[in-house]
């Protein structure tokens, strides 16, 4: 089977995006970490096999998904990765539904990121199937930013565990 190898244009949004959310990230670490103490790690261990499951499917995620959006398209890797970051993302947005501490007890609206993903996913792998590479790279750049950058947002507000950990 033969591919053909599609780099990102340099100036694709998407692409800065990312980045500005993983720097963003980055720097809720690092100021956590400069208020002089390190991230209060047991409180993740504390925390329900829901949110650890979450929070550990979000992490392969993240890290698997930048480097799709970064890295060369068509190939084999690329594709290996894709169904690994996919269900990762599975997981993320299946866990979610168990982890329902916004609105106590309740599902909030950020749930509905998790129903966008779970339908989204399937859409943009079959329009990868179909060779529709405009509409999956489309759905998976959406599906990427939603769930990292935008329910990543989220995470950090005050008074929910990863604020918690790095700035609690």
């Amino acid at each position: 089977m033969t591919s053909i190898e599609h780099s990102p244009p340099a100036a694709a949004w998407p692409v800065r995006a990312s980045l500005a959310g993983a720097a963003a990230l980055t720097l809720a670490a690092v100021a956590g970490a400069l208020t002089g103490r390190p991230p209060r790690l047991e409180l993740i261990a504390q925390a329900g096999p829901a949110i650890q499951i979450h929070l550990a499917a979000v992490v392969l995620a993240l890290a698997v998904g930048a480097w799709q959006l970064l890295g060369p398209k068509g190939t084999t890797t690329h594709r290996a990765l894709g169904w690994t970051w996919s269900l990762a993302m599975m997981a993320a947005a299946g866990s979610s539904f168990f982890i329902r501490t916004i609105i106590d007890g309740w599902f909030s609206p950020i749930h509905l990121l998790s129903v966008i993903t779970l339908v989204g996913l399937p859409t943009a792998i079959w329009a990868a199937h179909r060779h529709d590479v405009r509409r999956h790279s489309r759905i998976m750049t959406s599906i990427y930013l939603g769930g990292m950058v935008v329910a990543g947002g989220f995470a950090f507000l005050p008074g929910r565990l990863l604020w918690r950990v790095f700035f609690g």
